[in-house]
């Protein structure tokens, strides 16, 4: 086929997680051309009417997604998948309605609440009135005293904006649309609260193949040396600072004992439910959180994830037993199966 792979354009200034964007593009291109396949790549900024021109002019069978953001900004995803619909060009990965509300945190907590997934309480999100922004049942605990609360950009990925100092211990109430605002300003102007669960961080990726969704093997976030002065959070410096502490004391797991089938099995389990609820395609990852008490919550949905050669991803392909050129290729065959724009499943399915 004729492929066309788009990634949003990056500077020399670029920050680490949009620069990683470039490895990806090239990681992709060259599984596609290992398969056969006829590749261009191609930035994509704000000026939409050019990509149009130059997608009309290459005439490709199929569009690599790659795109995670526009102008620097982690809202305005949607709009390259949006154009490939009006285009009526088939692409990899999720569709625009999906990437759309996942990205947007606070909506997909919202519809995961009503799918009857496990997510932690939130308030927000910044800037909104407070009041209408509680979630449904925001936690209080009976003595009146403080919570721990994670704050969390409402739109952008890549950890953008998250540290330690991201932990607030205070009771939701009027002054916490004033700790937002303050926290608001690093994660790209609009933010949430979540819950802080503190407990084990899984991550389990999806992979579409020719008979369904494929869970790949859970990965555990092991966080190693950490004492009571560092949250257990994979922060950005955790990320991409590779010279950081973080960086090189939280690595994944995919050997577990006997005595975690059970939970894997859950987990596994609801990673599917979550696929189907949000109509993913293409592939996916869904973060963890399982409690002291074993309970497991979702934090993230996250659609066309980051798949780099050094990524959870890749890591949980190569433990599945496949190589990159094996998952570009599923990813492609299922672009060409579901070249139409999908809509969110208004209800879950059993």
């Amino acid at each position: 086929m004729r492929i066309v792979v788009v990634h949003n354009a990056v500077s020399a200034e670029s920050a680490p997680d949009e620069q990683d964007v470039l490895v990806q593009t090239d990681a992709v291109s060259e599984a596609l051309r290992s398969l056969g396949h006829e590749v261009t790549t191609l930035p994509c900024s704000l000026d939409l009417a050019t990509i149009k021109r130059r997608l009309e002019s290459l005439e490709p069978d199929l569009v690599f997604n790659l795109v995670e953001s526009l102008g620097g900004h982690g809202r305005l995803i949607h709009l390259f998948p949006a154009l490939l619909d009006t285009l009526g060009l088939p692409y990899t990965g999720s569709k625009t309605e999906i990437i759309w509300m996942t990205s947007h945190k606070v909506m997909a907590k919202r519809h995961m609440r009503s799918a009857g997934i496990p997510t932690p309480e939130w308030v927000g999100p910044y800037p909104q009135d407070l009041a209408s922004a509680l979630s449904p049942n925001p936690p209080s605990s009976a003595d009146g005293s403080a919570q721990s609360w994670i704050i969390k950009s409402l739109w952008e990925h890549a950890s953008v904006g998250l540290e330690s100092d991201s932990i607030v211990n205070k009771a939701p109430g009027k002054d916490f649309h004033r700790e937002l605002s303050k926290h608001a300003p690093r994660l790209g102007g609009a933010c949430f609260a979540e819950e802080y669960i503190h407990g084990r961080e899984f991550n389990l990726s999806i992979l579409a193949g020719p008979s369904g969704p494929q869970v790949l093997p859970p990965a555990e976030i092991v966080f190693e040396g950490y004492d009571t002065s560092r949250p257990l959070i994979v922060g950005y410096r955790a990320k991409w600072k590779d010279d950081s502490y973080e960086y090189h004391h939280t690595p994944r797991r995919f050997d577990f004992d006997s005595e975690d089938e059970v939970l894997l099995t859950t987990l596994k389990n609801m990673a599917l439910r979550s696929w189907q609820v949000f109509g993913l395609r293409g592939y996916a990852r869904v973060d963890f959180r399982v409690d002291d008490t074993g309970q497991l919550w979702i934090l993230e949905i996250n659609t066309n994830p980051c798949i780099s050669p050094d990524a959870g991803f890749a890591a949980a392909v190569d433990a599945a037993g496949m190589d990159s050129t094996q998952a570009v290729d599923r990813i492609i065959q299922d672009g060409m199966m579901h070249p139409f724009p999908h809509t969110i499943a208004a209800f879950p399915p059993n």
